[in-house]
C-alpha cells in the first residue's frame, strides 16, 4: 500500500491543509493519507503550539468534518504516533519506525515548499531524500534555496493554491 505522511503541528488546522489532501488523494497514486500531528517539531518555537492533545482533537474533528465532502474513496487518517515517539519529533526516527511497523508499506513524505527551503535543516535530510519520495506543495513568498538534486522530490505544480497559513491565522487571532 502506498502511503502519504503527512506531518506537521497544525497549530491551527485550515481549509488549506485540508484542500490540499483532499488534492493529493484524488491525484496522486497515493492509497492512504496519514496525518501525523508532531507534538515537538525542534524547527518550531514550542511556546507557541497549542497543546498537543487539542491539537490532534482538533485535526481529528477537522477530517470528521471534511470526510463527507471528500469525493474518492481513499482513506485519510489522523494520527498520534509521533505522541509514542522520543522527543524532538525527527521525520527521519518516524518513518524509520513506521518502516519497521509497516514494512509492507511504502512511504512518501507530503511537505509544503517552505520546509523544502530549509530541508538541509531537517536531521538526516539526506537519508530522507535518498530513501523516500518527496511531494511538495509549491508555496507563495518562500525564501530562495537551493533545491536538493534529489529524483524523490516531486513538485505538485498542478494543486490549486491555498492562500493560507497556520501562522497567518494566528497573527490574526492575536490581533
Amino acid at each position: 500500500m502506498k502511503i502519504g505522511i503527512y506531518g506537521g503541528s497544525f497549530n491551527p488546522m485550515h481549509f488549506g491543509h485540508i484542500g490540499l489532501m483532499q488534492w493529493v488523494l484524488a491525484n496522486t497514486d497515493l492509497d492512504e493519507l496519514w496525518v501525523m500531528v508532531s507534538p515537538n517539531n525542534p524547527l518550531k518555537d514550542q511556546s507557541i503550539l497549542a497543546d498537543e492533545q487539542k491539537r490532534l482533537q482538533q485535526v481529528q474533528k477537522a477530517i470528521k468534518n471534511a470526510s463527507s465532502k471528500i469525493k474518492h474513496n481513499k482513506q485519510i487518517v489522523v494520527s498520534d504516533f509521533e505522541f509514542h515517539l522520543p522527543r524532538p519529533s525527527y521525520t527521519a526516527n518516524t518513518l524509520r519506525k513506521l518502516q519497521e511497523i509497516y514494512p509492507e508499506h511504502t512511504f512518501t513524505l507530503i511537505i509544503g515548499e517552505d520546509n523544502l527551503s530549509i530541508f538541509s535543516q531537517w536531521r538526516e535530510s539526506d537519508y530522507l531524500l535518498s530513501t523516500y519520495r518527496i511531494f511538495v506543495y509549491p508555496r507563495h513568498h518562500c525564501p530562495p534555496y537551493q533545491q536538493p538534486n534529489a529524483k524523490s522530490i516531486h513538485f505538485l505544480h498542478e494543486a490549486p493554491y491555498f492562500d493560507i497559513s497556520s501562522t497567518e491565522i494566528r497573527k490574526n487571532l492575536h490581533n
